[in-house]
């Protein structure tokens, strides 16, 4: 028996209009078991926008996506509790999360922040719908986030089972689909858009077909879907027939590292953008040495805010090439202050600026210089006695001086909850 486990946190954690965009209702409730119940809606970056709603504010009528200003009279009426993004908590929990999974099975694919696949393959005398209650009654237990779990013989299959097991009460978060009777139910039950590997326009097209389920799409003409179609979407059919087309990646490796912040005012000083810029990359940086990757060219990009039409419009990027393969920080930041210096105008109040890393590649496999004037080894030191370091006492807790000391440029985060994991000074009390 071959057996894919697909496991998404539950409680919202739903990918909504991007599959970075989720619903961290979780994670604010794990610290704050109250909160169980009750509407909770997450802010964008400088408390903009609603990117995130618990299923009691969506009941309310609450949209994805509108401005905090537009639905605040809503929030406050209802008494809906307000977050601001707290990315370091959500990014922390998730690890912990993923170490759990870890423990039932060899192989693991971190999907993304809230979705993982784990192959079951071997599981034999195993009753997988049990094995996976256990899967999520532990994580729950070891972690507080809640957990679906979908399992079938493919990855396409395993999605889909996750989707039913999320929203039915029989299945109360675990379904199996692996050689069940109640497939073709199933598939019947799930729209050919949701269905992973389906987007709107295909689903559009297929619409036109009479092809409206998974179920539709499963039977379909091979030759037309040949035809009208690129090859992934075959794969995507033939898995839904349980032919596996996609392996577990264990680790891929990652092709680019982006940090960027919009400001919580428009900035327009040269001094303090570098300041952000050096933050930005300092950031990528240490996310860049995590991976043990070292990337070969910094892109510096910068914007003004596009929805303020009234003001004078810019934006701008540019790139800088390493001779070496990098993943010192100091490094990386008298490039990133290069490019910014080559794309900066004055007159432009700054919205946004950002970093991103590219051409990656092993750190170990990193080809060297020979008229290189760095002491890449003792500079490798340096950088893990940072790192040891920040992770002891927190993030920040050393930091180049050209990040700034009291930055303006930071964002605006008035509903933050506290970094319960990850920030010694803001440690979970509890009250004898």
């Amino acid at each position: 028996m071959t057996g894919n486990c697909h496991v998404r946190f539950l409680e919202g954690w739903e990918t909504a209009t991007s599959p970075r965009l989720l619903d961290y209702a979780s994670c604010e409730r794990v610290f704050r078991p109250a909160l169980v119940g009750k509407p909770i809606v997450v802010l964008s970056n400088n408390d903009g926008c609603i990117i995130a709603r618990s299923n009691e504010a969506k009941a309310l009528g609450i949209r994805m996506g509108e401005p905090f200003y537009k639905a605040k009279a809503l929030i406050q009426a209802q008494q809906v509790q307000v977050f601001s993004a707290n990315f370091t908590l959500y990014g922390d929990l998730s690890a912990r999360v993923m170490n759990s999974l870890a423990e039932f099975t060899p192989e693991l694919e971190i999907y993304s922040v809230d979705e993982a696949f784990l192959n079951l393959t071997g599981f034999d005398r195993a009753n997988l719908n049990a094995y996976g209650r256990q899967i999520k009654r532990s994580v729950e237990q070891w972690t507080g986030i809640p957990l679906s779990v979908g399992i079938a013989e493919t990855k396409t299959l395993a999605k889909l089972a996750n989707h039913l097991a999320k929203k039915s009460k029989k299945a109360n978060g675990v379904l199996d689909l692996t050689h069940s009777k109640y497939r073709k139910d199933a598939l019947q039950q799930v729209k050919v858009a949701d269905v992973w590997g389906v987007g709107r326009q295909y689903a559009e097209k297929l619409n036109s077909k009479g092809i409206h389920s998974a179920f539709d799409l499963q039977q379909a003409d091979d030759a037309w879907l040949m035809h009208t179609f690129p090859v992934p979407l075959m794969r995507t059919v033939q898995e839904l027939r349980g032919v596996a087309c996609l392996s577990i990646e264990q680790a891929p490796l990652p092709k680019s590292l982006v940090c960027s912040r919009s400001f919580a005012q428009p900035e327009e000083n040269l001094d303090r953008l570098k300041e952000s810029v050096a933050a930005y990359t300092a950031h990528a940086a240490e996310r860049l040495r995590k991976a043990g990757m070292a990337c070969h060219r910094l892109l510096v990009f910068v914007q003004t805010n596009r929805f303020r039409q009234s003001a004078p419009q810019y934006a701008n990027s540019t790139s800088i090439a390493l001779i070496t393969a990098s993943q010192d920080t100091s490094e990386l930041i008298q490039a990133a202050h290069q490019a910014l210096r080559h794309i900066y105008k004055e007159g432009y109040a700054y919205q946004k600026a950002g970093v991103m890393l590219l051409d990656l590649v092993p750190f170990n496999a990193v080809q060297g210089n020979l008229f290189d004037p760095l002491d890449r080894a003792k500079r490798s030191v340096l950088m893990s006695a940072m790192d040891q370091i920040n992770q002891d006492f927190g993030m920040g807790a050393i930091r180049y001086a050209a990040e700034g000391l009291r930055p303006r440029w930071r964002m605006k985060q008035e509903h933050r909850s506290p970094r319960y994991t990850t920030c010694w000074s803001e440690l979970a009390q509890v009250n004898t």
